[in-house]
Order: structure tokens, then C-alpha cells, then sequence
């Protein structure tokens, strides 16, 4: 059975609320409670308007660090809200890396809500990632897991869709994986990324229409079809059609083309590894039903 990767430190309500008092003492009133605790980091609510995120394995602190150094620039230009950091915590004898206080992002995760009720947030998504994706700045780190070239992904991928008992249509999803190999490389300059756009970091309001996008730890520079690949992990074949309507001509066929394939390996690493997550679980498997389907 594969699983998320295992916490080198998992950190308690306590602990927390230490780090809490003694650095932001004018915060420390405040309820606390764990509210995720996913590949990378756990997130606490921080009373109402307010969160706690730090890393859960040394691998993580970069994205901490990325957050810090990133998410002010992108809540100036997004549409929708952002968890834009308000306090660096620093490392202490009761937790060793760095942490960070963010704003709270109000709204229900599109993880839990069903494809018909995510279609209203197509166009906004869009937008979201219309402002998002600009040149980006010298300096920007490259993930060399996403927003590179399709081709540098391919043992992953060819190594998963191995697994015949997971992966049934396996010749199809390959067939598919040669069609993304095949389109025309990103020649343009590296925009910025999100990285990590699924369903489990796109909020909701109450009308289906986007809230919010959160948890930016893989921000990055790169090819923007890895955040295209959304529109397969998200919503159904008739709301995909109008999320790629609403970029115009700035998404054209070939990239249209390289982000199936890119939701093709999200969703694999999701099928694949998250044996013990069965919400990212069946966020894999609605994306390869959908990238099945068109």
C-alpha cells in the first residue's frame, strides 16, 4: 500500500501554541485547531482570520520559504483571495524549522464538493491563473518535479501506469501520455506557477463561484500548462470547456495538449500514493476519468 510521505516531525495543538505566545504573544489568545495535515505541511486555524502552517519533513522548509518570499506579490494581482503570510516564525527547541502565520481563506474545499457543484468556478479559476501566470522574475525556483518539460516526467509516469491492478487502462493512458510527449514544447519564458493546483487547494463560496487558492508551497517558474492540468482534476467535460474558453488565445492547442498530459501524472501520483488519503484518492481517479473521457 502506498501513502503520503511520513512526518519527521509531527507537531502537537501544544507545541503550536507555544510558538504562538512567545513570538506573536498579542495572538496567543486565540483558539487553535488542526485543520490539515497534508504531504507537506499541517495547518492550523488561528482563530478566525488567521492559520498556522508549518513543515511536516525537512523537504518542506523551502516551500515555507517560498510561500514567504512569493504570496505578497501574487495577492497583489489575483482576483481572489490568497493565504498572504502576516508573521515569519523562526525555528525554537520546540520545533526546528521555519513556520509561518497566513491569513485565513474562508470557503469549502472543491475536494469535498461534487463536479456539478465546482462548474461555477470555471471562469474565475481562469482569471485566477490569467492574473498568475507572468514572466517570472530572476531567481524564481524551478521545481524539477513540475512545470518542466513532459518528457523529464516520463519514467514516473511509465513506471505507474505498470501497476496493471491500479491501472486498468493502462494503454490508453499511455496513448494519451504519447499524444502530451508529442505537442510543441513551452518556448515562451518561464511564468510563474502555482504547482500544486488541485481541488484540495481551490475554495468555494456558498454559489460554487471561486473563493479562494491556497497552499502556494510549489510556487514556481515554468511551463503554466502544469496549472491547466486543473481543468481535468476539477470539473466535468462541459465546465472544462468553458474554463479553457475563458484564456482566449492564451491558451493554445498545444498547451491545451501538454496539460492533459500534466494532469495525467497528478493524477497517477494521486492514484498511486495516496492509499491512505482517500479524499486526494478520489481526486485521481476523477482526473483519469476525465482525461479518459476528452
Amino acid at each position: 500500500m502506498a501513502g503520503m510521505p511520513p512526518a519527521t516531525v509531527e507537531v502537537s495543538d501544544t507545541v503550536v501554541q507555544r510558538l504562538v505566545l512567545d513570538q506573536r504573544p498579542d495572538l496567543g489568545h486565540r483558539p487553535l485547531a488542526r485543520v490539515a495535515n497534508g504531504w507537506d505541511n499541517a495547518t492550523f486555524r488561528l482563530g478566525d482570520d488567521l492559520a498556522v502552517r508549518l513543515p511536516r519533513r525537512a523537504e518542506a522548509v523551502p516551500l515555507i520559504l517560498h510561500e514567504r518570499r512569493y504570496l505578497p506579490d501574487i495577492a497583489r494581482r489575483s482576483p481572489v483571495a490568497v493565504p498572504f503570510p502576516v508573521h515569519a516564525g523562526r525555528p525554537t527547541s520546540d520545533f526546528p524549522w521555519p513556520w509561518s502565520i497566513v491569513r485565513w481563506v474562508p470557503g469549502a474545499a472543491a475536494a469535498d464538493v461534487g463536479p456539478a457543484g465546482r462548474g461555477p468556478a470555471a471562469e474565475g479559476l481562469a482569471d485566477f491563473l490569467l492574473a498568475l501566470h507572468v514572466p517570472a522574475e530572476t531567481g524564481v525556483p524551478v521545481n524539477p518535479f513540475r512545470g518542466v518539460p513532459l518528457t523529464d516526467r516520463d519514467a514516473a509516469v511509465v513506471e505507474r501506469l505498470g501497476d496493471r491492478e491500479r491501472y486498468p487502462q493502462a494503454v490508453a493512458l499511455r496513448a494519451v501520455w504519447a499524444q502530451a510527449c508529442a505537442a510543441k514544447a513551452w518556448d515562451g519564458p518561464a511564468m510563474m506557477l502555482h504547482g500544486d493546483l488541485h481541488p484540495g487547494n481551490i475554495l468555494l463560496q456558498d454559489d460554487g463561484s471561486l473563493a479562494g487558492v491556497i497552499d502556494f508551497g510549489d510556487v514556481g517558474a515554468g511551463d503554466p500548462a502544469v496549472d491547466l492540468a486543473v481543468g481535468w482534476l476539477m470539473f466535468d467535460a462541459g465546465a472544462r470547456r468553458r474554463f479553457r474558453g475563458a484564456f482566449g488565445p492564451a491558451v493554445d492547442g498545444d498547451t491545451w495538449m501538454r496539460a492533459r498530459g500534466w494532469a495525467l501524472i497528478l493524477s497517477t501520483a494521486m492514484l498511486s500514493n495516496s492509499d491512505d488519503n482517500p479524499r486526494m484518492f478520489a481526486v485521481g481517479e476523477f482526473g483519469i476519468r476525465q482525461i479518459l473521457e476528452s
